[in-house]
């Protein structure tokens, strides 16, 4: 950020020059301007926040995201688990290898097709999850609970639109 940035914040933008500009024009936009800068950081700030709770009780972000997608239902195929989360087949077979050694997923034979596997969520799965959605509650009031219920729902809106528009596709991990 310039110094003028520092000492004086903008308020939502309101001063920047939003346009385009090309190194033809000989403007170069201040960083401040990007919408992306601001997406990094609020991201990040979020992220981070997230990755820092779930650890404390010895899981990583990604590992989450596999637990709570096993959460509502029964055995799901690894192949299956890939594909809903947007992974491949072998980082999610790394996440439940970890998830195994950590107690909180089994694996099993399926039993109508005994060439197939199936993850289910161990006991102790089963009761981390629910401690691990109220950090993410928590972790998005923090955030983002000084927003109105209609900025947040527009906010919701507007970042689904934008993943769509790009064909981003699962759940962000990292």
């Amino acid at each position: 950020m310039s110094s003028t940035s520092r000492s004086r914040p903008r308020a939502r933008g309101q001063d920047l020059d939003l346009r385009p500009s090309t190194p033809a024009q000989g403007h170069v936009s201040e960083l401040e301007a990007h919408l992306g800068y601001w997406l990094r950081a609020v991201s990040n700030h979020v992220s981070h926040a997230f990755k820092a709770k779930v650890e404390r009780h010895g899981v990583t972000v990604a590992e989450w995201v596999v637990l709570r997608a096993l959460f509502d239902g029964g055995g799901v195929k690894p192949s299956e688990l890939a594909t809903t989360l947007g992974l491949t087949r072998g980082a999610i077979s790394k996440l439940v290898d970890r998830l195994v050694a950590k107690d909180l997923v089994s694996v099993r034979s399926d039993e109508n097709d005994g060439r197939a596997q199936l993850v289910t969520l161990e006991a102790s799965g089963r009761r981390l999850v629910p401690k691990l959605a109220a950090l993410a509650d928590e972790n998005d009031a923090e955030a983002f609970g000084h927003l109105a219920q209609e900025q947040r729902a527009t906010l919701l809106a507007t970042l689904e639109a934008i993943a769509e528009h790009l064909g981003l596709r699962g759940a962000p991990v990292d």
